[in-house]
């Protein structure tokens, strides 16, 4: 039975230290601001902002195909699952969430939120690919850092000096490759695998390969596109959203498909309830200045701005809704797209800590 029981321990430390690289992966894959919401969390969920990634989605015209429903503007959820997933045609990661809503819809109880997961430390890069990086002549140049913070460590004393590597991607498919340090000067590269992995992903200049190595040497490894394929299934956004207000009528379980690559800038329509409450306890006035993060090849971007109007973005369809309530304008230029109008709960007003953004 010791026997048995060891077994047993062992294989659930396995597929444990599985889910937790997978998971940190997907988010390495999302990008670095994307979080998503814990079973058991409180959070509101925006009917309008889940519209405006589908239209986003759909190419659409904001607010002139896809009727609201009658939805209140926000609705007060429990989320009852969370699976992170990625599109086997596209490689785009998405989270399907499970949302309950609310008997009482009570913005005053008392909420303690769910403790916070156990921390899972990795390393890991992104790396914007070049032409010569997506050629299947050559391989994949590293730059020193990411070679020895992020890779198995090199035996320096050997000849030549180069490892093999095998590396899992979100689908459970094993790539073997071959990393090496060679040249003059000496410079790391994956080799061997690699022109196998940029056709088999359909990879261009521009995506992104992402590699990420757990505590115990798991190794997964992905892309972030840097352009969104569209998927043959897009049409069902439509069916989603009148599926979530026939079940947010009833107070019945409904599921969401949050996209976070799929929107720029993000519609993020999953707000956890402590974000959203300390937003509204904030009495933002015209001519506050605030600070917003973005983004951009793979590297954080901190803009400041002035909110200069507070209004309803839509007072006919959702009257008094805070959903992107404050227009903004920015303090400089950017080629980067920036919103004209943000939610509360994006942005932090300046001379105060940043938070983290929420899903």
């Amino acid at each position: 039975m010791e026997v048995l029981n060891g077994q047993a321990a062992s294989s659930t430390a396995v597929r444990d230290a599985e889910t937790a690289l997978y998971s940190a992966l997907w988010h390495a894959c999302a990008g670095p601001f994307v979080t998503v919401p814990r079973e058991g969390e409180l959070v509101f969920y925006f009917p309008q902002g889940h519209i405006e990634q589908v239209e986003a989605s759909e190419n659409q015209a904001v607010g002139q195909q896809i009727p609201n429903y009658n939805l209140p503007w926000k609705i007060l959820c429990r989320v009852i699952n969370v699976q992170l997933k990625v599109d086997p045609n596209t490689d785009e990661v998405f989270a399907q969430v499970t949302l309950l809503p609310e008997p009482k819809q009570d913005e005053n109880i008392v909420y303690e939120p769910p403790p916070p997961p156990p921390r899972f430390h990795v390393h890991s890069f992104s790396k914007i690919l070049t032409a010569a990086d997506t050629s299947t002549y050559g391989g994949l140049s590293l730059l020193k850092k990411y070679a020895e913070e992020s890779l198995p460590p090199l035996d320096m004393s050997s000849e030549p000096r180069m490892q093999q590597l095998v590396a899992m991607d979100l689908h459970g498919n094993e790539w073997p490759f071959q990393h090496i340090y060679r040249g003059q000067p000496k410079r790391h590269l994956i080799t061997s695998g690699w022109s196998g992995f940029v056709t088999s992903k359909r990879l261009v200049p521009g995506d992104a390969f992402v590699f990420v190595r757990d505590e115990n040497g798991g190794i997964g490894v992905g892309v972030r596109r840097a352009k969104i394929e569209q998927s043959s299934n897009v049409p069902l956004y439509l069916i989603e959203v009148a599926t979530a207000w026939e079940a947010i009528s009833r107070g019945t379980m409904f599921t969401v498909y949050h996209r976070p690559r799929r929107t720029r800038p993000r519609a993020e329509f999953i707000i956890p309830f402590d974000r959203y409450m300390a937003s509204v306890a904030t009495n933002y006035s015209i001519g506050m200045s605030f600070e917003m993060r973005f983004e951009r090849d793979t590297v954080e971007h901190r803009f400041t701005g002035t909110i200069v109007r507070i209004e309803d973005i839509d007072p006919l369809r959702w009257r008094e809704s805070k959903w992107r309530c404050l227009q903004v304008r920015w303090d400089e230029t950017c080629s980067m797209p920036r919103p004209q109008r943000v939610s509360p709960w994006s942005i932090q007003l300046a001379a105060t800590p940043m938070q983290a953004d929420a899903f």
